[in-house]
């Protein structure tokens, strides 16, 4: 989370006095005169990162989202005296289910490398965005093949050949990229389920008596830009 955000704490008990408040007191990412005390403080040993000390606080929530608590977990990197040994620490946020426990939560976040690097992979090889779809449903159904279809690769690795373009060397540990490369013998051998085309002759045309629908247009959304106000100019 970015250190300028600006949460805040549960309101107190209701008086009966007046309107029942819906936020409680500040709490600023990069002041620390407003946090209050953490729920729950660990230090622990990590093999990479040595020293690593976490707090969490609980029943957080942004001003417009008071429905949604959330819980804020801060990591900090410390040297073998038990001080910081970065300037910025790491803030994270934990909303919906159950959380791990606070030893195991924070490193998650590390696992954002290969999360980053497999949309990456969706977007370029797989053409996950390159598709214009008229429907949500549509849009769901096609994003529910992304992980499908990243799993035939990883289970294929070991069964395809390489094969490289010719400006590209052979490689033994063949990347999810060269992987779908090399599918092509794969359908080959075990074919597919699709019918044969149909020969190309006369349509039959629309059915007699078949209502037409006209699809659903949905608007388009653009985003405004703001251009900077000119100075009046002054005459000299």
């Amino acid at each position: 989370m970015r250190s300028n955000l600006c949460l805040w704490g549960e309101p107190e008990a209701y008086s009966g006095k007046g309107r029942p408040k819906k936020h409680g007191s500040k709490f600023k990412l990069n002041e620390s005169t407003t946090w209050s005390d953490a729920e729950s403080v660990l230090e622990l040993d990590d093999p990479k990162l040595q020293r690593v000390r976490i707090s969490l606080w609980k029943n957080l929530h942004f001003r417009k989202a008071a429905a949604r608590p959330m819980l804020l977990l801060r990591v900090e990197r410390l040297d073998a005296q038990g001080n910081e040994r970065v300037a910025k620490p790491l803030w994270l946020a934990w909303v919906g289910e159950e959380m791990p426990p606070l030893e195991e939560v924070w490193c998650l976040y590390l696992r954002r490398f290969t999360i980053d690097h497999w949309y990456r992979f969706l977007k370029q090889r797989l053409h996950w965005t390159v598709p214009k779809l008229s429907t949500s449903k549509q849009s769901e159904r096609w994003s529910d093949l992304m992980p499908l279809m990243t799993w035939e690769l990883w289970l294929a690795r070991d069964i395809v050949t390489d094969n490289p373009l010719p400006w590209q060397k052979s490689i033994d540990n063949l990347t999810p990229g060269r992987v779908a490369q090399s599918m092509g013998g794969v359908f080959a051998a075990i074919g597919t389920p699709a019918l044969p085309p149909k020969p190309r002759g006369k349509s039959p045309g629309w059915e007699a008596g078949k209502k037409r629908h006209r699809k659903n247009r949905c608007p388009i959304v653009k985003k405004t830009v703001t251009r900077p106000r000119k100075e009046p100019s002054v005459a000299v």
